[in-house]
């Protein structure tokens, strides 16, 4: 009994001390955030910042060049359409893939190609792609709007899978059920299906989130005119070459980072068990 005892402190400690690590990053963004440049550059290291108040924030926001709340709104509606469209495009492909398929023994086989090849582009690098997408994108004059930002980046064969493996699972009484009722697959997956998938949508849906909030490379890209700069974007605008603003940059992270923190608690929950129904381990 005290060995079990002594086991569960042991844990407790452990996890402790792995959340203290993992929660440093935001310490620093923080204390950097409302220190000055020669605090943060200080030889000795200080615990705490120097300056509480909102100078560094009152600067940020009225810094004209950086625009941060103009690139947080656009971030905003990209990444709202970006996980809306990516979530219900995944849903209806993983759907398909785990029980359409199936149900016509000619199109098996094709089917099987279809997840693999969805499984091969997991193995290609993005950053392989961002040449031959962005001739396409120019070539379609959707360069600086929001049509380029978001519909090539639309398709996640990662979010396809998590479908079609939740899907595999999903209680197949609830759709003979509606079926007799003289539901079709579209009306079945709609009333049926996707009310009882709300786990795994919105776990699909913050990973989706988090990855287009983040996003850095692609719109960089295609946001060229200032108007669809992402956040990310303008907290790049702190770096040149001639030199680094240390605070405001750290104070952009910060309130960069806020919306990204709070969709992660409020679905932190679904998020977990989403993953866990979808069968992946």
């Amino acid at each position: 009994m005290r060995q079990r005892r002594w086991a569960v402190v042991a844990t407790y400690i452990g996890l402790g001390l792995l959340a203290g690590l993992f929660l440093v990053p935001f310490y620093i963004i923080v204390r950097n955030a409302f220190s000055t440049s020669s605090w943060i550059a200080s030889p000795a290291w200080h615990l705490l910042p120097n300056q509480f108040g909102l100078t560094n924030l009152n600067k940020l926001l009225s810094n004209t060049n950086v625009g941060l709340l103009q690139a947080m709104g656009v971030t905003t509606i990209v990444s709202v359409t970006q996980t809306t469209l990516t979530v219900l495009i995944a849903a209806m492909a993983g759907y398909a893939m785990a029980r359409l398929v199936p149900l016509r023994g000619a199109m098996r086989r094709a089917g099987s190609v279809v997840l693999s090849l969805t499984l091969v582009t997991l193995m290609v690098p993005a950053a392989v792609t961002f040449v031959p997408s962005f001739v396409m994108v120019a070539g379609l004059g959707w360069v600086s709007s929001f049509r380029g930002l978001i519909i090539p980046v639309l398709f996640s064969a990662f979010a396809v899978f998590l479908y079609r493996q939740f899907f595999e699972g999903f209680p197949s009484e609830l759709e003979e059920a509606a079926r007799l009722d003289g539901a079709g697959y579209w009306r079945t997956f709609w009333s049926v299906v996707m009310p009882n998938s709300l786990g795994i949508t919105a776990a699909i849906g913050t990973i989706t989130f988090i990855g287009a909030w983040n996003a850095f490379l692609w719109p960089m890209l295609i946001g060229q005119d200032r108007a669809y700069r992402s956040v990310q974007v303008a907290l790049s605008t702190f770096m040149t070459s001639q030199g680094v603003d240390v605070p405001q940059l750290f104070t952009g992270a910060m309130v960069a980072i806020i919306p990204v923190i709070v969709v992660f608690i409020v679905l932190q929950r679904w998020l977990v068990e989403g993953v866990e129904r979808s069968g992946i381990d």
